[in-house]
């Protein structure tokens, strides 16, 4: 396609047409010639904003820029209600990736009930692949809003599912073909379909109602970036028990093949959370049908340690994501 501005043709039947779900809180929406969007709030509510690009896969990466960024707002304990989009495409792209794209917007939008409130698509020579850059735009109760750096001293460190979650899903899809030459296809599919599990929604919904004091989605660099960012938020120590981290066998494999650190590996789909009363969040998590352990706590000064049976190490800054070292 032509460089610049989407034509308003091509907006019209492969984005606009393609998007369906609409909330009462979005008074102005996505169309032709609106600059902005606008949102009513009650006066005991408060916005809550993120803003998240997705560059590590092409594949289904319209689905994976909602799940995250509804994922970024739930950890605030925030209901995800809309986001804005920013489509920057190859003069290579066609109308037909348009399409796709917005269809796989929609299908998650729907999922989560969240509107399309505004964007903007442009064909440019600054990129050689498809970027989406989302802004998402949620809502929560004053008095429900939990932050990453909420922890208190004496707080459990949970975390729910298993880490390496994402990272698995986008490694499967990115190799799969030389995946299937050590692995079974099943194997392979299955560690494919993790992108079912992305969405940290209903836990932090769960987690909220139970009296959670801090959370975070576990996104880039993995389960050990996000203990590192939680504990200097909230300026506390750690004492994490290695063992007790949930991480699925296909995910142990192939980071194996690779050669890859799975507790370093992009984990959405996984929240970090830490709570006064690690059990009853667990408890209350599992009665929602959530999977949830209990890895560690928090503890007096700086020192974040993780603990492998007599053996101990500390935690250092986050790094660049391991799932980065399949493309070198």
């Amino acid at each position: 396609m032509e460089i610049g501005k989407v034509p308003e043709t091509i907006l019209k039947r492969s984005v606009f047409q393609q998007i369906h779900t609409r909330r009462k809180e979005v008074l102005v929406g996505a169309g032709v010639g609106e600059d902005c969007a606008v949102m009513q709030l009650s006066s005991d509510e408060v916005f809550v904003l993120s803003t998240d690009p997705i560059t590590g896969t092409q594949k289904d990466m319209g689905k994976l820029a909602i799940q995250i960024t509804a994922n970024d707002l739930a950890s605030a304990g925030a209901q995800p209600v809309g986001v804005l989009l920013t489509v920057l495409l190859p003069p290579t792209a066609e109308e037909s990736l348009i399409r796709q794209l917005t269809k796989e917007v929609d299908s998650a939008c729907e999922e989560l009930r969240i509107q399309v409130m505004g964007g903007h698509t442009e064909i440019t020579k600054a990129v050689n692949q498809p970027l989406i850059s989302v802004t998402g735009v949620g809502k929560v109760k004053k008095d429900h809003l939990v932050t990453t750096g909420g922890a208190q001293v004496g707080d459990d460190v949970v975390v729910s599912k298993w880490v390496g979650i994402e990272g698995t899903s986008i490694i499967a899809k990115e190799k799969e073909q030389e995946l299937l030459t050590r692995f079974s296809r099943p194997f392979v599919q299955e560690a494919k379909d993790f992108d079912k599990y992305l969405s940290v929604v209903p836990e932090a919904m769960a987690a909220v109602r139970s009296g959670v004091s801090a959370m975070h989605d576990v996104t880039e660099g993995g389960i050990y970036g996000a203990l590192w960012e939680l504990a200097e938020a909230s300026k506390v120590g750690l004492e994490i028990d290695l063992k007790a981290i949930p991480i699925r066998q296909e995910t142990v494999e192939i980071c194996e093949h690779f050669r890859l650190n799975p507790y370093q590996l992009i984990s959405s789909g996984c929240m970090l959370m830490t709570s006064p009363d690690g059990r009853k969040l667990v408890r209350d998590l599992e009665q929602e049908g959530l999977k949830a352990v209990i890895i560690g706590r928090c503890v007096e000064g700086k020192a974040k340690k993780v603990k492998n049976g007599e053996d101990v190490a500390y935690l250092e800054r986050p790094r660049v994501d391991e799932v980065y070292k399949i493309y070198q």
